[in-house]
């Protein structure tokens, strides 16, 4: 089982930070730097990356990982975050498989006696729960949302495959062969030993024919 510690001082900007990482490309590495590359300047928004490996989202040394990229799907999204905080937070689920606003005390409960933790931060652990919660789908089972995730990508191969087809079809317009008309030219030279005669000869030819 699992249970995400974290508590987010600013969780009701969770949907704006994640909205923005949805319409941004993936980084290399997510670090602070990027953080602040995307507008998020102040220290409260640093807890947001081990939040994001918290959910699958970033491998430990800040690599984005598959569950990233199918975030960034406008489609997906929400069902990509239901099966991210099921897996973060499947203790709570074993509690309550849908968890309401009404059950917040017995969640915020369950944070307080699994961390040994204050009131304080284990209640901002329950609304960064429920700020999750918010733009996530629960209700699509695992194997609907990999169904759906599989379906998009074969999707995108899909178009790609087809993409190239077309290109891989522009160059064999080149090898059409365009019928061309050749001429052949026969000089008969008289016979006379006197060269100034084949010279005046070819002489012409090439005045007419060459230049």
């Amino acid at each position: 089982m699992a249970l995400a510690g974290i508590a987010l001082n600013i969780y009701g900007k969770a949907e704006d930070f994640f909205r923005t990482i949805q319409n941004g490309q993936a980084p290399e590495k997510f670090t602070q730097q990027h953080l602040k590359d995307l507008g998020f300047t102040s220290t409260n928004y640093r807890a947001f990356i081990p939040l994001l490996k918290a959910l699958g989202f970033l491998t430990d040394d800040g690599v984005p990982t598959q569950r990233y990229h199918d975030y960034r799907n406008n489609a997906l999204s929400r069902k990509v975050m239901g099966k991210a905080i099921k897996e973060a937070y499947s203790d709570i689920f074993v509690i309550k498989e849908f968890p309401k606003p009404e059950d917040e005390e017995l969640i915020q409960g369950k944070f307080k006696s699994t961390f040994n933790t204050s009131d304080a931060n284990s209640k901002k652990m329950t609304k960064t729960f429920y700020a999750l919660l918010d733009i996530a789908d629960i209700n699509s089972d695992e194997d609907e949302v990999a169904l759906n995730i599989n379906e998009e990508n074969n999707s995108q191969n899909n178009k790609v495959e087809n993409n190239n087809d077309i290109k891989d079809d522009k160059p064999m317009k080149k090898l059409i062969n365009y019928p061309s008309l050749n001429y052949n030219i026969q000089v008969h030279l008289p016979a006379t030993k006197d060269v100034e005669v084949y010279n005046a000869i070819f002489k012409s030819l090439k005045e007419h024919l060459i230049d």
